[in-house]
C-alpha cells in the first residue's frame, strides 16, 4: 500500500497513533478502515477493498464525506455519535448508494469506535464493517418462500375442507346412483338417489348383494363383467335391469372401480334414454318399411308396364300368326316371327338389367385391361354421340388390373355415355379417364366399399347436370328425369348393381348447370395376369354331331326341360332328363354314359345345380357341366371362380347359342 500518496506527507510525519492503528487493520483479515482527524480521512486495508467498487482508486486518504457521498448523510449521525465519544454498532443496516453508478439498495453490518490518543483526545474513528447484502436478501427469499409455503398449506388444508364438503354434497344431492360395495358384492354405502330411483333405502339395500335386484335375463352378462372386479379390472358402462320395490325395472349403466378390498360404484338411470332407443328403432324400421314399399311400387309398376308392353307385342304377333295359319294364309308370316322374337329378346334385356340392379345377374369375371377395353369401344361411342360432341380419351400408363366382366363393363360404359349425350343436346364435351386409386377410410365409407385400391373408369361431361335430390335418387329403378319413351330408368341402376356385385362402386359428382361425372370403381386384381383379347361366339346353327354323345338336362321347368332336350336331340345328340337333382344323381350313379350335364342352377328339393356338379364330379370325375340360368345367385355357383369343365349360359338363349355352346364343351 502506497502511504506516501497521502495528503499527510511521508509516513515519519504521521501521528503515532495513526500508525499504530494502521498497523493493526492492514493484516486483519476482516474489513476495516480509519477515519482520520477533523476531515476524516479514510484509509483501508486490504480486505476492505472490494466493497468500494470503482472508488477504489481515489479511496486512500480521502475525506470520507466526500468519498462516501452517497451514503454519509444516512451514517454522519452515528459517526458524530462515536467522535463525541459513545462507539456505535449495527447489523444489517439498510444503505442506498451508487456505487456502481446506479442507485442500488444495499445492507452492511459495521461498527464505529472513537480513537483515543495519548493526551486522551480523539483524533479518529475505527470501523469494522461488513456487506451483508447478499444474506439478508437471502434470508429475505427464505421467509418468502416459507411464507408462500405455510400459505400453500393453509390453501390447501382450506381446498380439502371444501372439497370435502363438496363430495359429501355431491353424494347428497347427485341423481347418479352411487354406492360403496364389499368384495363380495353387499352394499356397505348407498347415497339418496337410490330411494328417489328405485325406492330401496340403505337400511334395505344393506340385506341385498348386487346380483339380488338384476333382471333374470341380465345376471349371466352383469356377473361376468363384476367377476372381472376380482381381478382387478374397473367395469365400464354394464348396462342391466334393475329392479324397483315396487317390482318395475329401471336400466342402470354401471361403472365399478377396485380400491382398498371394496368397490366404488356409480350408476346412471338411462331407462328413458333405452325407451328413446326403442321407439327410434322402431320409427327407423316403419320407414324402412314405407321406403321399402314405395320402391317396390316404383319398380313393379315400372316393370308391369315396360313387360305388358314388351308381352303386347309378343303376344299380338303370336295371335296374328295363329289367325293367319288357320285361315290358310302364309305370306308374311316370318313378319310375325320376327316381331315376336324381338319382344321377346327386349324382354330378356330388361330382366338383365333388373338382375343388374338387384346384383344376382350372372358375371363372367375375367382379368381385363380397362384401358384396353375403352381404346376398343372409343369409335363406336363416337359414332354413337355424334359430331356435336368432343370426345377425349385420356389413359393411365401402368393402370392396375381388374377382374371384372368385361361385356358388362361395356355395357356400363356406353350407357354413361349416352347418358352424357343426352345432357349435352346442343353438344359439350366428353371425356373418358382412368386411373388407379387408393380409398382411405373416409372415402371408402362415404362409397360404402371396403378401403383399397381400384381402378377407376370415369365418364365427365360439361352438360345439364343434376341437382343434389336427384343424385341422391340417381340409382332407383326406373327413376328418370327424361321425358316419356326417352329413357327407361335402369341405365344407372343398372351400372350401380354391376359394380357392386363385382366388389366395387359407383360415385356421381354433379352441379347443375357445370355437368356430371359418373364414375365405376373396380377393385384391383391382386396378381400379374397377362390379357388376351375375347373371341366372342359365332352364333351359327351347328351341323349334327357325328358320334352322338349322351348330355344329362336337368331343369324343374317341364316346358324349358322338353325345349333343350328337343334342340339337343335335333343337332344329334342323346337326351336324358331329370326334373330335379336327386333324380339326376340316380342317372349319375348308373353305368350309362355321359358326356355333358346342362343343369339348371335353382332346382328344388334341396339340392341347386352347383351342388349338383360337385356331387355328379364326385361319381364321375371331370365330368363337363353347363349351368343354365335365368335367375343366378353367386352364392348359389359358389364365391370362388368356376372350375375347368363348367360354364354358365344365361336364359333366355337362343337355339344357335345352345348349340355352339355344348359343341364347344364337347369339342374341348
Amino acid at each position: 500500500m502506497d502511504w506516501a500518496a497521502t495528503p499527510l506527507g511521508s509516513t515519519e510525519q504521521w501521528p503515532a497513533a495513526l500508525k499504530i492503528h494502521l498497523n493493526l487493520i492492514l493484516n486483519s483479515p476482516e474489513s476495516m478502515y480509519l477515519l482520520w482527524g477533523p476531515e476524516l480521512l479514510f484509509f483501508h486495508n486490504d480486505a476492505c477493498a472490494p466493497t468500494l467498487g470503482p472508488r477504489r482508486d481515489a479511496a486512500m486518504g480521502a475525506r470520507m464525506p466526500e468519498l462516501w457521498s452517497d451514503v454519509w448523510d444516512q451514517v454522519q449521525p452515528f459517526a458524530e455519535q462515536a467522535l463525541n465519544g459513545q462507539p456505535y454498532h449495527c447489523e444489517d443496516m439498510p444503505l442506498t448508494m451508487a456505487r456502481y453508478g446506479a442507485i442500488e439498495r444495499t445492507w452492511w453490518s459495521f461498527s464505529f469506535s472513537p480513537m483515543i490518543d495519548e493526551h486522551n483526545q480523539v483524533v479518529g474513528l475505527f470501523c469494522v464493517t461488513n456487506e451483508t447484502t447478499r444474506r439478508v436478501l437471502d434470508q429475505r427469499a427464505l421467509r418468502a418462500s416459507e411464507q408462500r409455503r405455510l400459505d400453500l398449506i393453509a390453501d390447501l388444508e382450506r381446498q380439502v375442507v371444501e372439497r370435502a364438503h363438496e363430495r359429501g354434497l355431491t353424494w347428497q344431492v347427485s341423481p347418479d346412483l352411487l354406492s360403496i360395495m364389499t368384495s363380495d358384492l353387499h352394499f356397505e354405502t348407498t347415497n339418496p338417489a337410490w330411494r328417489l330411483t328405485l325406492g330401496w333405502t340403505d337400511e334395505a339395500l344393506s340385506r341385498f348383494a348386487f346380483s339380488d335386484l338384476i333382471h333374470p335375463e341380465d345376471v349371466a352378462r352383469s356377473q361376468e363383467a363384476f367377476g372381472a372386479l376380482g381381478r382387478n379390472h374397473p367395469v365400464l358402462n354394464l348396462e342391466n335391469r334393475y329392479r324397483r320395490k315396487d317390482g318395475s325395472y329401471r336400466w342402470l349403466s354401471w361403472v365399478a372401480v377396485p380400491e382398498g378390498g371394496k368397490l366404488y360404484c356409480s350408476a346412471r338411470d338411462i331407462t328413458a334414454e333405452k325407451q328413446q332407443a326403442e321407439a327410434l328403432r322402431r320409427a327407423e324400421e316403419a320407414l324402412r318399411h314405407s321406403q321399402k314399399m314405395e320402391a317396390v311400387g316404383q319398380l313393379t309398376g315400372g316393370l308391369a308396364h315396360d313387360f305388358n308392353n314388351l308381352l303386347m307385342g309378343v303376344s299380338g304377333n303370336i295371335e296374328l300368326l295363329k289367325n293367319r295359319v288357320a285361315k290358310g294364309r302364309t305370306d308374311n308370316l316370318g313378319r310375325y316371327i320376327n316381331a315376336a322374337l324381338e319382344g321377346s329378346r327386349r324382354a330378356a334385356a330388361l330382366t338383365h338389367r333388373l338382375l343388374a340392379f338387384s346384383r344376382r345377374q350372372t358375371l363372367d369375371p375375367r382379368p381385363t385391361d380397362v384401358d384396353h377395353l375403352v381404346e376398343g369401344m372409343a369409335e363406336l361411342i363416337r359414332r354413337t354421340v355424334g359430331p356435336a360432341i368432343a370426345m377425349d380419351v385420356i389413359g393411365t400408363p401402368g393402370l392396375w388390373a381388374t377382374l371384372v366382366d368385361a361385356h358388362q363393363l361395356e355395357n356400363a360404359l356406353l350407357n354413361l355415355c349416352l347418358n352424357a349425350r343426352d345432357a349435352m343436346p346442343d353438344g359439350g364435351q366428353l371425356l373418358i379417364e382412368s386411373g388407379n386409386k387408393i380409398l382411405d377410410d373416409i372415402e371408402a365409407r362415404e362409397l360404402e366399399m371396403p378401403e383399397g385400391r381400384y381402378v377407376a373408369l370415369c365418364v365427365s361431361d360439361n352438360g345439364t347436370g343434376m341437382s343434389a335430390d336427384v343424385v341422391k335418387r340417381a340409382f332407383d329403378p326406373f327413376f328418370t328425369t327424361k321425358p316419356i319413351g326417352m329413357g327407361t330408368g335402369l341405365g344407372l341402376s343398372m351400372i350401380y348393381g354391376f359394380a357392386r356385385q363385382s366388389g366395387g362402386g359407383v360415385q356421381i359428382r354433379s352441379a347443375v348447370g357445370k355437368g356430371t361425372q359418373v364414375c365405376i370403381y373396380l377393385p384391383v386384381q391382386g396378381e400379374a395376369i397377362a390379357f388376351s383379347p375375347d373371341t366372342p361366339l359365332q352364333e351359327q346353327p351347328p351341323g349334327p354331331v357325328a358320334g352322338g354323345e349322351t348330355v344329362l338336362v336337368v331343369d324343374d321347368e317341364p316346358t324349358v326341360r322338353t325345349l333343350v332336350a328337343e334342340v339337343l336331340t335335333d343337332l344329334g345328340y342323346r337326351v336324358l332328363e331329370a326334373e330335379n337333382g336327386g333324380a339326376a344323381l340316380e342317372i349319375l350313379q348308373t353305368r350309362q354314359t355321359i358326356d355333358l350335364l346342362v343343369s339348371d342352377v335353382a332346382l328344388p328339393g334341396g339340392m341347386n345345380g352347383r351342388q349338383l356338379a360337385d356331387a355328379a364330379r364326385s361319381v364321375r370325375p371331370g365330368l363337363k357341366v353347363l349351368f343354365v340360368t335365368g335367375y343366378a345367385e353367386n352364392a348359389a355357383l359358389g364365391k370362388a371362380r368356376l372350375e375347368p369343365g363348367m360354364h354358365v349360359l344365361t336364359k333366355p338363349f337362343s337355339i344357335p347359342a345352345l348349340g355352339e355352346r355344348v359343341k364347344g364343351l364337347l369339342e374341348t
